[in-house]
């Protein structure tokens, strides 16, 4: 069974969920692949992984760049967790490319990823925001796609930037 939570947000309406103890999902509403990883059954309920989240999410938005102080196991093949490994190391507010982190994951793992296939597994990533895929860019440095849509990704990489300031 899963628990579920929502969040109002700037970039939208959030959805959080949790395995009881671990949080597995935080999707805006509307995004693609929303509620991808919930199980068929889930529950409203408040639970502290989901509060502490929640109030993670609160800091967040208010400009800040809190610490995690709970437990995500985010569902996915082991290239995905592998590439949503290296997302969660990208510096608040600083980006990479989709190329750059191909290169890490050959490196890391010996085994060549292309651009494209680290943009699926980005694409797909169950934990947005708190997994910073928001935070990857094209080879030029533009912004390319975002599962939430562009302007959410615009407006999260803009919030980073200034609470770095």
């Amino acid at each position: 069974m899963d628990y579920v939570a929502e969040y109002i947000s700037p970039v939208g309406k959030i959805l959080l969920s949790s395995d009881g103890k671990n949080l597995t999902g935080l999707w805006i509403e509307n995004q693609k692949y929303f509620k991808s990883t919930l199980c068929g059954e889930y529950e409203k309920r408040k639970i502290p992984v989901l509060e502490k989240a929640i109030l993670w999410l609160e800091k967040y938005f208010s400009g800040e760049n809190p610490e995690i102080d709970f437990e995500i196991k985010p569902k996915g093949s082991g290239f995905r967790q592998a590439v949503w490994n290296i997302l969660s190391q990208i510096p608040y507010g600083e980006t990479i490319t989709y190329g750059e982190i191909a290169k890490r994951i050959e490196k890391e793992t010996g085994k060549r990823a292309s651009a494209q296939a680290v943009g699926g597994a980005v694409g797909h990533n169950p934990i947005s925001i708190i997994i910073p895929c928001h935070r990857v860019v094209g080879a030029d440095g533009g912004l390319t796609g975002y599962a939430g849509g562009i302007d959410k990704k615009k407006y999260l990489l803009s919030l980073e930037r200034q609470g770095k300031n």
